[in-house]
């Protein structure tokens, strides 16, 4: 029995591999990845390592073994067809005899264009008798700590999001939840709704930047089409930039406040502030 992980070199996947060697000793691990070199620091610990690309459904063929833990991390190719692409996985897992498919999906309370590909992958992995559970990812604080550059240039966080507020945590900690799936029991057919501890709307973000910078950061709210403009601006196609103004329109409306709590309760200990991402991100 392996516990596979795909997209293992992705940022999400490295954090998912690397906790998960905490856990279980290395040659119980794959790492699935489309690039073997990318993937050599893994290999070179233990970790096997298959090459495989979710656009060539052959390329699928013999990764997946009988009573395997499959993570299926989604993948980030809008443009794609991303149902299809994360349909192929779960053919292949099903042809295998895995014991359980994982998939890194989004909050059941998320109406904007972005959950689409998420909810039809959803149904395609119910109808395949797989047995599932469905890691309904919250967003991470690293959609925005990752991308601090432009707000310190113009001492500004700029988001079609109003009042909305949004309780996100990090890569490590959604990476934790999966890793408490894939290494312990009784999660087969199970829906856990993930997301931080703590919502905050965009003026307290922009209150806290200021507060570890010493610079006088305010926030900007302006339209969903302002934003699709200014995230064009910036060299984002089109269609991709109406998605992400898309999510804001969603926190305005209160869609990423995920407050279950299944989050902590999966891995045993409270969720990592924003205040602690946002110091992570000025330090690095």
């Amino acid at each position: 029995m392996s516990i596979v992980v795909t997209g293992a070199t992705g940022k999400l996947g490295r954090h998912v591999v690397e906790q998960l060697l905490e856990k279980v000793p290395a040659e119980q691990v794959t790492a699935v990845v489309r690039s073997a070199e990318k993937a050599a620091d893994l290999a070179a610990r233990g970790v096997r390592i298959a090459v495989a690309d979710y656009n060539a459904p052959e390329s699928l063929d013999g990764v997946f073994a009988a009573g395997d833990k499959v993570l299926l991390i989604s993948g980030n190719e809008f443009d794609k067809g991303r149902v299809r692409q994360h349909t192929a996985v779960i053919d292949a897992a099903k042809a295998a005899g895995v014991a359980l498919l994982a998939y890194t999906s989004a909050p059941g309370s998320l109406s904007a264009a972005l959950a689409d590909d998420h909810r039809g992958t959803e149904e395609v992995l119910l109808n395949s008798g797989v047995p599932y559970t469905l890691l309904r990812n919250g967003w991470y604080h690293e959609n925005y700590t990752e991308n601090l550059a432009p707000v310190l240039e113009h001492r500004a966080v700029v988001a079609a999001a109003g009042e909305g507020r949004v309780s996100s945590a990090s890569r490590a900690d959604y990476a934790a939840a999966a890793v408490a799936v894939l290494t312990g029991e009784g999660h087969e057919n199970t829906t856990y709704e993930l997301g931080g501890d703590e919502a905050w709307s965009f003026s307290e973000y922009a209150a806290e930047l200021s507060r570890q910078t010493g610079e006088e950061i305010s926030y900007r709210p302006v339209t969903a089409e302002a934003l699709t403009g200014i995230l064009t601006g910036a060299g984002l196609p089109e269609p991709l930039a109406a998605v992400f103004a898309g999510v804001d329109v969603s926190i305005e409306k209160g869609e990423l406040v995920v407050d279950s709590g299944d989050l902590s309760r999966l891995t045993g200990r409270p969720t990592t502030p924003l205040a602690e991402a946002v110091a992570a991100a000025l330090k690095g």
